[in-house]
């Protein structure tokens, strides 16, 4: 696959620098482009570097003009990797078509093209769209739902009644739809309280290797457009995230909490259950959230405080074993002097 760099740049729309008619093979790093390929720059360390790639072309911020190579000047490099990367790398798609070593159950209803690996457990009721690809040991429970040009990927559970929107990719090992964390206590023992509730992923999300989403005790675990996770993330019974959401590696979110739209929750965040994060809220990582975070807001820290408080803060915590230290010193000069004043009348 090749196309000119005036192809490229009408795809991402930006302002084409140089000539239009270099032909383009591939798009590789940085430091690992050759002269067919293009790459792109972003942060200041490569936009120093920049006449020292190999690449035919590169992909610049707008103000990025001096370099003999060819220009895709845009005002989201990144973004524009990103369209330009899937020209050249397409997700293969297997072949249509149900394995006769897929197990299904009774009532399995299908759109055209699906695609059913080996291995593949279907339940009773089930209904999948179009295109959709299970691939190897994948388990559908029963009455499960699934939409249109659906991807999931080897070993991912969808446990009964869960319902999995159109454009959804789950990648493998995920288990959506598994009991929530509910037990009531009597003091000695824990009584296990029926999870009955379903999960719901809403169109164009896209779930990490490793997920577990559990259903909601009663109602809905509602995961909404748009939503990405990444690998090894824990959303529990009752969380309802907004659109575009993007949760980072090892995240745990206790039940019931309500998160909104365009929130970026880093590495390793935990939060309690039952609170509120607003719109747009950014969170850093391994941050601890014990409340409620009004929209707009940029926290990090645990407990999670305003970010430049945090920072701040953090500039104090490896002086604090020193700044103990002279406390001490001072506190036994107070003390000191206190004994010299009552010893010589001077003092109480």
């Amino acid at each position: 696959m090749e196309y000119s760099l005036r192809e490229i740049a009408d795809l991402v729309k930006g302002e084409l620098i140089g000539d239009p008619d270099i032909i383009i093979k591939g798009i590789l790093g940085f430091d690992d482009a050759g002269p067919d390929e293009i790459t792109f720059v972003v942060s200041p360390k490569y936009i120093k570097r920049i006449n020292e790639t190999k690449a035919a072309a590169i992909i610049v911020p707008p103000d990025i003009r001096e370099t003999e190579k060819g220009l895709i000047c845009v005002a989201n490099p990144y973004l524009a990797f990103a369209k330009v990367s899937t020209l050249f790398h397409t997700v293969p798609r297997p072949v249509p078509g149900i394995s006769d070593k897929a197990f299904m159950e009774n009532d399995f209803k299908h759109g055209q093209d699906i695609s059913v690996s080996p291995g593949v457990v279907i339940g009773n009721g089930v209904t999948v769209g179009d295109r959709v690809t299970l691939m190897a040991g994948v388990v559908l429970g029963d009455n499960v739902v699934i939409g249109d040009d659906v991807l999931i990927y080897p070993n991912v559970t969808i446990l009964e009644r869960c319902k999995i929107g159109n454009r959804v990719i789950i990648h493998a090992g995920s288990v959506i739809g598994s009991d929530g964390f509910g037990f009531a206590p009597d003091g000695n023992r824990y009584y296990k309280i029926p999870q009955v509730g379903i999960v719901r992923i809403d169109d164009d999300v896209e779930i990490g290797a490793g997920n577990t989403i559990d259903r909601a005790t009663f109602g809905t675990t509602w995961i909404k457009r748009g939503v990405k996770t990444d690998n090894l993330v824990q959303i529990a019974h009752n969380v309802v995230v907004g659109e575009d959401t993007v949760i980072v590696a090892q995240v745990g979110i206790s039940g019931s909490v309500t998160i909104g739209s365009h929130v970026t929750l880093a590495g390793q965040v935990g939060m309690v259950g039952h609170i509120t994060i607003g719109d747009n809220v950014i969170v850093g990582a391994q941050s601890g959230i014990a409340k409620s975070i009004p929209a707009g807001q940029t926290m990090s820290g645990s407990p999670v405080m305003p970010h430049n408080t945090w920072l701040r803060s953090s500039i104090v915590i490896p002086k604090l074993p020193e700044m103990g230290k002279k406390i001490k010193e001072l506190e036994k000069r107070i003390a000191s002097l206190e004994k010299e004043r009552g010893r010589d009348g001077t003092g109480i």
